[in-house]
């Protein structure tokens, strides 16, 4: 019996190719997310893309090619904001930052975190919650303190 409703085989694929990631085979991960990417962009089951693109800047993270790497990240942001998806977005954030915080900038890193990680009232104890709230805490403790900031201003 048909019901009408659609396997979402891109996402699985994507989750897939996390799951090469994480064994260490970057190319054949890169290979499934750039397919996953391509048909879902092509306009087959939308409703993952924002965890598709953020899973496709990681890898590309992974790869070392951090100025793709943010620049899918922030797509990730903006589907993730367009279909109202929070956990999405949170997420997409979360990856977003690190790299930022990697990179130097852990005040646009933190900026870009806290008003996501807010946003969410309950489900403080989910895994996602948990590790933003960490990621939060290390921005927060690489930030330079407003003293040692005033301080910077006055001596220059």
């Amino acid at each position: 019996m048909l019901t009408g409703h659609r396997i979402w085989i891109w996402y699985l694929r994507a989750l897939r190719a996390e799951g090469l990631a994480l064994t260490g085979d970057i190319e054949g991960a890169w290979t499934l997310i750039e397919e996953s990417v391509a048909r879902i962009e092509a306009g087959e089951e939308r409703s993952h893309y924002a965890e598709v693109l953020r899973l496709r800047g990681w890898i590309l993270i992974l790869r070392g090619d951090l100025e793709q790497a943010a620049a899918t990240l922030r797509k990730a942001l903006t589907v993730a904001r367009r279909q109202r998806a929070k956990s999405w977005e949170l997420r997409a954030a979360a990856t977003l930052a690190r790299l930022l915080a990697s990179r130097g900038n852990p005040a646009e890193a933190l900026a870009l975190l806290a008003p996501v990680y807010n946003w969410f009232t309950e489900g403080r104890d989910t895994r996602d919650l948990k590790e933003a709230a960490q990621l939060l805490v290390e921005l927060r403790g690489a930030e330079p303190s407003r003293q040692s900031r005033t301080v910077q201003k006055k001596v220059t």
